[in-house]
């Protein structure tokens, strides 16, 4: 049957709209008047989501965010006061008892594919609010019973493929965005984007830290304290794999032309706002004049 909606879809509808064959017509959402998806039904169930409108500046202060380059492993986290709100994205929640979990992100559908188990614990973590898209929604609907789901969800999108609405190319998003005051674009290349309100979408720039950013510069933190910003030695496995159950990664093409301009832009537009990026990889591949190095102990002496 899933297949007879796909072609239906596919048969009355522009390609531009091709990003949401797979939903339709399982789910059902209707929109705030401030963009954001406020209510959602799967499959004819009703998904309770967290207000993003009520998280707008709802936290203050600093905020970890755990990456998944090796050189997390270096890291003595009991430094990390308990009361730290931290955020992990993708494989980073094998740290789960030295750290504590609050914020989570996964936006990428292969990691749901690929690492089942990893989705199965974050999502029966009570005390985790967990980002992501209506894609990864149906999946953890479509994989767990509901009254196994135990973490809030906070539903995003990206901007340039919003649910029931058409894909916006690369060469149009300055043109479709430019009136908008929470979207900023890097002057060298209008492809590249930040978001300051995440009702509105979050641009994506090839790693999920991007989209971490824009979420938690929304929530109102202040400082942004991110292990495992590596982005080198992409042929390692990451912290929490090994040579048989890592992941490919399709970061190393990225990297100059994609993932350092976007995130020189989004250092810029945060500290405009009094916001500051802190990297704890003291040999990242991320130049310093873009996020500053600094060691763990040394941050949380000062």
């Amino acid at each position: 049957m899933g297949s007879l909606f796909k072609q239906i879809y596919r048969y009355t509808r522009p390609r531009a709209f091709r990003h949401n064959e797979n939903l339709w017509p399982y789910a059902k959402i209707s929109r705030a008047e401030t963009g954001e998806i406020r209510s959602l039904s799967y499959k004819g169930v009703s998904i309770p989501l967290a207000g993003l409108s009520e998280l707008k500046n709802h936290y203050q202060g600093d905020v970890l965010l755990t990456a998944t380059g090796p050189s997390t492993k270096e890291m003595d986290f009991t430094v990390v006061p308990e009361t730290l709100p931290v955020m992990g994205v993708n494989g980073a929640y094998v740290l789960q008892g030295q750290l504590q979990y609050s914020l989570y992100i996964v936006v990428d559908m292969e990691f749901y594919d690929r690492k089942p188990e990893m989705i199965t614990a974050i999502v029966s973590n009570p005390d985790i609010l967990f980002f992501t898209t209506l894609h990864g929604v149906a999946k953890i609907y479509d994989r767990h019973p509901r009254e196994a789901i135990k973490c809030k969800i906070a539903l995003i999108e990206d901007a340039c493929y919003k649910i029931y609405q058409g894909k916006i190319a690369d060469d149009a998003k300055w043109h479709t965005y430019q009136g908008s005051n929470t979207a900023i674009f890097d002057e060298q290349n209008k492809k590249i984007g930040f978001s300051t309100d995440i009702r509105n979408g979050i641009f994506d720039a090839g790693t999920v830290v991007y989209w971490a950013l824009q979420v938690l510069f929304f929530l109102g933190f202040k400082r942004i304290i991110i292990s495992g910003l590596d982005m080198n030695n992409f042929h390692q496995p990451r912290f929490y794999e090994n040579d048989q159950t890592q992941l490919p990664s399709y970061l190393e093409n990225k990297v100059e032309n994609i993932v350092f301009p976007a995130f020189s832009l989004a250092s810029r537009v945060l500290e405009q706002h009094g916001v500051y990026v802190f990297n704890l990889s003291q040999e990242s591949a991320v130049p310093e004049l873009i996020f500053k190095k600094v060691k763990l102990h040394v941050l949380f002496k000062q």
